[in-house]
């Protein structure tokens, strides 16, 4: 974690040395998103850091806390682990966390470098309070954080909580608010969803996108969530219209999950995993070329 200056409190440099901070705010100004990837397991953090090795390319790895109370944290260590000794910088980023004492225990007790503070359940004036509450706990401890404005549609592993609520697109008042609370990331909604989109494909608002990017003004990066099934040129605009942090998971598993599901009865457990890897990889590489972070490292 952070280095921090006494029991509770992060150094006053923090932010600079914030592995978190300093990827996107290399990717704001180099004009490219950094691909934030959901890991479930030990194979996709290796696929993950050998791409953004063969690629020279930053990282983020996230996990959900489902990876938390599954495996008592092993996982974010060794995703901490691999992060720490790669030769490109790799932050680790804990997704959608949404229960108050986990963000606690997170901050505390694990290498987190950033933290999602989703409070995106509740109504505007309590997520709010919450948010300015939970980030304040964060920053000192040296952890940077990323909050929702609005709140984006749908659910996958880890966002229960917000599957069945309906979705609130992203204002110029919400970013105002959110960025009182002192938040350092922000993933606004713009017609972007959580899960699937369908025959349609996605229907996103760029006008609002564009508004909020104005909105905020550099003072923060944006995060892009909701990237299942995105074609090539929408993800290149969203990047284009000011997305630093690109979080993806399907985007970038499927491969592996198609894999598993069609040799898990005919290879060896040892041969399984290895190619897996190597399609994990594949598909990382390819993002990381399709979101300009490639050679950036």
């Amino acid at each position: 974690m952070a280095p921090t200056n006494g029991t509770n409190g992060a150094a006053k440099d923090w932010r600079s040395k914030n592995k978190t901070i300093q990827i996107l705010d290399a990717a704001e100004k180099g004009g490219y998103g950094v691909i934030a990837a959901i890991v479930y397991n030990i194979e996709q953090i290796i696929g993950m850091v050998k791409a953004a090795e063969q690629k020279r390319s930053p990282l983020i790895i996230q996990v959900f806390p489902w990876a938390i109370t599954f495996s008592n944290g092993l996982l974010v260590h060794a995703a901490a682990q691999a992060a720490k000794t790669a030769s490109v910088p790799i932050a680790i980023h804990l997704d959608h966390a949404q229960d108050e004492d986990m963000i606690r225990l997170a901050a505390d007790t694990l290498p987190f470098d950033s933290i999602m503070v989703d409070m995106s359940h509740y109504e505007k004036e309590e997520n709010l309070q919450k948010t300015k509450d939970l980030v304040a706990y964060c920053h000192a401890r040296g952890i940077s954080t990323e909050a929702e404005p609005g709140r984006i549609e749908g659910g996958e592993d880890g966002i229960a909580d917000t599957a069945d609520l309906e979705g609130l697109l992203t204002t110029a008042e919400d970013i105002e608010d959110f960025l009182a609370t002192g938040v350092d990331f922000l993933a606004p909604s713009f017609g972007n969803v959580h899960g699937e989109y369908g025959k349609r494909g996605p229907q996103l608002d760029y006008a609002r996108l564009d508004d909020i990017r104005k909105a905020i003004n550099g003072r923060v990066r944006i995060v892009l969530h909701g990237t299942n099934d995105f074609p090539e040129d929408v993800m290149k605009r969203c990047i284009g219209q000011g997305v630093s942090k690109v979080n993806v998971n399907k985007l970038v598993l499927d491969d592996y999950l198609v894999h598993l599901e069609g040799n898990a009865s005919k290879l060896s457990l040892t041969k399984l995993m290895e190619e897996g890897v190597e399609h994990v990889i594949k598909l990382m590489e390819w993002q990381m070329d399709v979101c300009g972070s490639t050679g950036k490292a």
